[in-house]
């Protein structure tokens, strides 16, 4: 089938959707913080658009958390596409703020020639910048740390998102089309396929008056959303999964922003999924075997068996790591040694901090071990709003599990230990919240291996048996998670504890952390942990 570039009009919420949804559901295990997003440079960004700019309001259950302004700017051979936006939400008292920039550049079809990416979340911007000569996409990602350069094949022509909601009204709205699109995300260096389909015209409000536009509905990486389209291309109102909605409003408008602690407390309704149990879990390392049933949403996408998981249905049944044996050696290493574009394992400044790590320490179990520790130790816990980079990672020392889990992964490659991110599910006192985490394989001879999750952030090796995996990889494999946030249902089925018992691994020690020149610290109690009596579920 023949993909065409989608419009603006239903897809400029896929990127913000993933930042907007991982900042909710990770927040929760991080400390408090204020990071504030560089207001000269976005000052500078905003003053190029005129009075004919597009200006939207972006909006979480009806609280203002951000805007967006966008234009189409003629020039010679085409037309270069702008768009900026602000985004602000606070999260147990932690207020984050990041800035986006975008800029495209078409010729006078709109077929995209070259785009610019960055988010800033006020410790550096992450730039993703892209040329495009047909199927070939060279890339290039900057960080304060460096720039990383990449070419793709793709397996179409590679088409931006941003602002061509025109080119979908140049050819007609028309009631009942539908059609089977591709885009390009910078936030996750893929093409995504998507369905539109164009409905009824209706009288929407925009800008504070009614105004007749057609209702679009979009399906996008397991999302549904749902944008109001004039006859020549403006974009009305979009709403968007979790509660999220953008409105077309004046500029002074759009740029008035305030986080209510009501928008707090709804975010972290939002992100838990409290579980039906008869029996409470009091201490996660005491859970030897958990078997849970998955309800009210998709998870035909989910990556939910192995490393401890097993699949029957919609239960899913979980092992204690610690119990885990070696099996048959896994015979696709070679991915989960290779340097990414956020997961910088050939860098430099990588391998540096990672022999540091691991100085004195032999034997790869011992030695993913001890790099556990390091990691949560360096890192100081906020949460960021950002493209997670481990250069940048270690070059800030902030952030919250992705961040931990990006740097984790790029130092295990680089002291050659295979490793991939993991995201899913982890139960913190009544109800379980979405996290990212490492797995490690660990290579015990004789043909025989095992992966094995640990977990930075929490400073667990192994990681507890209450992580639930959905999904393994970058961002581009995470969105899978953003259909099941807010309408997942979970019921322990069984669940087998052991009273009063926490090694750290079955029949080992732990690794002798004595020459290290840094405190290494005890799982921490996170902000939420402190207030348990905010949370769901807990007593």
């Amino acid at each position: 089938m023949f993909l065409r570039p989608l419009s603006r009009a239903v897809t400029r919420p896929v990127s913000i959707l993933i930042l907007l949804a991982w900042i909710a559901v990770m927040g929760v295990l991080v400390n408090r913080s204020y990071i504030q997003a560089s207001s000269a440079s976005l000052a500078t960004d905003l003053a190029r658009y005129g009075s004919a700019a597009e200006w939207r309001g972006v909006y979480y259950r009806g609280e203002k958390i951000g805007f967006t302004v966008s234009q189409t700017v003629p020039k010679d051979d085409g037309f270069e596409l702008q768009e900026d936006g602000r985004l602000q939400m606070s999260l147990l008292g932690a207020t984050t703020a990041a800035t986006i920039h975008t800029v495209a550049r078409v010729d006078s079809d709109f077929v995209l020639r070259s785009f610019e990416f960055s988010l800033d979340p006020g410790t550096g911007p992450v730039a993703v910048r892209g040329q495009v000569a047909g199927r070939h996409l060279t890339l290039s990602v900057t960080t304060s740390s460096g720039t990383r350069e990449e070419d793709r094949e793709l397996a179409e022509p590679p088409a931006l998102s941003l602002n061509l909601s025109r080119r979908l009204a140049n050819g007609g709205l028309k009631a009942g089309a539908r059609y089977e699109w591709s885009v390009f995300d910078p936030a996750t260096l893929r093409n995504a396929p998507v369905i539109v389909s164009v409905g009824k015209r209706e009288i929407v409000r925009g800008a504070g008056v009614p105004i007749p536009a057609f209702r679009v509905e979009m399906d996008v990486a397991g999302l549904h959303t749902t944008s109001w389209v004039t006859d020549t291309g403006e974009v009305v109102r979009e709403e968007s999964p979790m509660g999220l909605i953008t409105v077309r409003e004046s500029a002074d408008s759009a740029r008035r922003m305030a986080v209510t602690r009501r928008l707090q407390t709804d975010m972290l309704q939002a992100a838990a999924v409290v579980p039906v149990m008869r029996q409470r879990i009091d201490e996660p390392r005491d859970v030897r075997r958990l078997r849970v049933r998955l309800t009210g949403a998709d998870l035909s996408g989910a990556d939910l068996e192995g490393a401890g998981q097993h699949v029957a249905g919609d239960v899913i049944e979980m092992q204690d790591p610690r119990s885990l044996q070696a099996g048959p050696a896994d015979r696709d290493l070679a991915r989960y040694l290779a340097p990414e574009a956020f997961i910088e394992s050939d860098a430099p400044e990588i391998r540096a901090e990672a022999d540091i790590a691991v100085r004195g320490v032999d034997g790869t179990r011992a030695r993913a071990e001890r790099l556990t520790r390091y990691v949560n130790a360096i890192l100081e816990k906020k949460p960021t709003m950002s493209l997670p980079s481990a250069r940048e990672v270690l070059r800030t020392k902030v952030g919250d599990c992705n961040e931990h889990t990006a740097l984790y992964v790029a130092m295990a490659r680089a002291l050659g230990i295979p490793a991939r991110i993991a995201v899913g599910l982890v139960y913190i006192h009544g109800a379980f919240y979405y996290h990212a985490w490492p797995e490690v394989y660990l290579d015990e001879g004789s043909s025989r291996g095992l992966w094995l999750p640990v977990d930075p952030t929490l400073n667990e090796f192994p990681a507890d048996g209450t992580h639930l995996r959905l999904a393994r990889g970058g961002l581009d494999k995470q969105t899978v998670i953003l259909p099941l946030i807010g309408r997942l249902k979970m019921r322990v089925l069984d669940l087998e504890l052991t009273p009063n018992s926490t090694p750290i691994l079955v029949g080992k020690q732990p690794v002798d952390l004595g020459p290290l020149a840094i405190p290494i610290p005890k799982r921490q109690v996170c902000c939420v942990c402190a207030t348990p009596s905010a949370l769901p579920g807990s007593r």
